[in-house]
């Protein structure tokens, strides 16, 4: 089925699922189980395209309402996979989110592996803003290399180097210190290919041992413990391009949105997400 020009429209699981209810697997299931309608008839196909603002939409004969939108930060472990439900019974992230009601999805992804900083949010549009490439939004990472890196070899990184999907684009990269045989360094991408990090190392001809995500946009982890999660604040969500509304002088709600690759303000001043990022794991 080809999809309308109408950028508005959905297909109907994805409707279900960034409303809140469930994942698109979840929402897929309801649909072919006759649960949903679509302007009071009964829609068997997850693919069927409707337009959220204008069709009328149902789950056991209760229309969706929009739910409060919510922007979490989680400090994910490492072993956790960022999916709904695993077939093998691997724990995911949302084992580590009791107390949230609704819904919510990551932003991006991080694999099992790899540790540090994931936003969760029930905002698609918030969603898809940080993770499409054109946003730009930088993402900053501690890795710790499975041997000792030359000045020369963390330039190629700088300057973009060739991947079998392309070349990457330039990163801001910090070197840290130098242990015995490992180098550990600072990446700033603002890219999010799969597993690109990793592939960038893989190209210097070493391997990372260690990856945290400590930053995204210069919003960074703080004190927050392992496994723990936060409530992003106002000023972060706009900061990461979103949106907050805020009373006007007429008393009427206004939207208000960071400049494309803001940073969030600390004591009235703003931060880089490369500059500013605090070192976590740097032990490895």
């Amino acid at each position: 089925m080809h999809a309308p020009k109408d950028n508005q429209r959905r297909t109907l699981d994805r409707v279900l699922s960034k409303f809140g209810l469930g994942s698109r697997t979840e929402a897929r299931s309801w649909i072919g189980a006759g649960r949903v309608t679509v302007n009071g008839k009964k829609i068997q196909t997850p693919d069927f395209w409707v337009d959220p603002e204008n069709d009328r939409v149902a789950l056991d004969g209760h229309p969706l309402t929009a739910r409060q939108k919510q922007y979490l930060l989680l400090y994910k472990p490492k072993g956790y996979l960022t999916t709904y439900k695993d077939p093998e019974g691997r724990p995911t992230v949302y084992d580590l989110l009791g107390g949230v009601k609704d819904f919510v999805f990551p932003v991006g992804r991080l694999d099992q592996d790899t540790t540090g900083l994931l936003i969760l949010t029930n905002d698609s549009t918030f969603g898809d803003h940080i993770t499409s490439p054109q946003s730009k939004v930088p993402k900053t990472y501690l890795v710790k290399a499975s041997v000792l890196l030359q000045e020369e070899q963390l330039d190629r990184l700088r300057q973009g180097i060739a991947l079998d999907d392309g070349p990457t684009r330039p990163a801001v990269v910090k070197h840290i210190r130098d242990g015995a045989k490992y180098t550990f360094f600072e990446i700033t991408i603002t890219e999010g290919r799969n597993r690109q990090v990793r592939r960038m190392v893989e190209a210097l001809g070493a391997k990372v041992l260690k990856l945290v995500r400590t930053g995204i946009a210069g919003i960074e982890i703080g004190p927050l413990e392992i496994g723990k999660y936060r409530n992003l604040s106002e000023e972060e969500v706009v900061a990461l391009g979103g949106t907050v509304k805020k009373p006007s002088r007429s008393g009427r709600p206004q939207a208000s949105r960071a400049n494309p690759g803001e940073a969030p303000r600390r004591n009235g001043r703003l931060r880089s997400g490369a500059d500013e990022t605090r070192r976590r794991g740097r032990n490895g």
